[in-house]
């Protein structure tokens, strides 16, 4: 049998009858071919239990029947999950119908659905087999699965990773997302599933790597600009904001920082004891002079003596 790259056809595979995308390793200058590099890229990044030699047989060419029939069962995925729902309020199962597969070849439905913990959906089975006369599976999911198999676009304007090409969801921690966001205000760094985006795992090797270039916060560094305690760090732009002994907050590349020292310099220690009760005085006899004003405008006058008022 000889196909078009690119071509649906019929295969059957473990799970039955199904339509396919036919494409060739062989074909130069196609834009439906898949080339080598591109099956070890998918291999590193999925996983190589996902590439599977032996994974079915192709049947045949699909027939404008086979994509109307197709085209047909999706269209009713919707009506089976109302289906299934209305079954399953009948047996007071808490659950919530995800998506709803029908295998071309009509060999079984496969209902997702999501729960709180297991759920005896024994009874459901039955009933839904009975309904629609095929083999039934119901598979349950979490949320990021459920991104992957209803999602379609993410904020950043391009169709779901777990949709379109993730195969292996590997966790995203709040570690990752406090290194990359000056905000983790959950509106930006979570995604359709509720959950942490899972685009944050990507550029976590590369933040670690500048992030272990730069001193620790509440560490000295001596730079050309002086010596200082570190304050803040941006780990992008690769700068640090320190604090100098006499108070003042400079930011510096970190190629400026010429030593990291184990303590304070010299004489910091009591120059900074020094600054900060010099600063704490005149706090205090600022607040004792804001006090004296405001009794002198608001005092009210003695019986037989007329108010004065502060020209001031």
């Amino acid at each position: 049998m000889v196909f078009s790259c690119g071509g649906r056809v019929v295969a059957r595979t473990d799970r039955g009858t199904e339509l396919a995308t036919q494409v060739s390793l062989t074909c130069d200058g196609c834009s439906k071919s898949v080339s080598r590099d591109q099956i070890r890229r998918y291999v590193e990044t999925s996983g190589p239990e996902f590439l599977r030699i032996n994974a079915g047989t192709i049947l045949r060419e699909a027939t404008p029947s086979d994509l109307m029939e197709n085209q047909h069962l999706v269209d009713s995925a919707p009506q089976r999950i109302r289906t299934c729902e209305d079954l399953a309020g009948q047996l007071a199962l808490e659950l919530k119908i995800v998506a709803s597969e029908y295998l071309l070849g009509g060999e079984r439905i496969v209902f997702y659905f999501m729960a709180e913990g297991r759920v005896d959906f024994r009874e459901l089975v039955r009933r839904l087999a009975a309904e629609y006369h095929t083999r039934i599976e119901l598979r349950q999911v979490g949320a990021r699965d459920e991104a992957r198999l209803v999602a379609d676009y993410e904020t950043c304007g391009r169709e779901c990773c777990c949709k379109n090409f993730l195969k292996t969801l590997h966790p995203v921690s709040m570690k990752m997302a406090k290194m990359q966001k000056a905000t983790l205000d959950p509106s930006k760094v979570s995604g359709r599933c509720g959950r942490l985006k899972c685009c944050l795992r990507y550029e976590h090797e590369t933040y670690e790597e500048l992030d272990s270039k730069l001193p620790k916060v509440n560490r000295f560094v001596r730079t050309g600009h002086g010596e200082g305690v570190v304050v803040d760090r941006q780990v992008l732009t690769q700068l640090v904001q320190f604090r100098t002994e006499d108070g003042r907050l400079l930011a510096v590349p970190v190629e400026d920082v010429t030593e990291t020292l184990a303590g304070p310099p010299p004489g910091w220690v009591d120059a900074v004891r020094e600054r900060e009760s010099a600063e704490e005085e005149g706090s205090r006899w600022a607040g004792r002079r804001r006090a004296a004003d405001g009794t002198s405008r608001t005092s009210p006058a003695r019986p037989g003596e007329e108010r004065s008022e502060d020209p001031g």
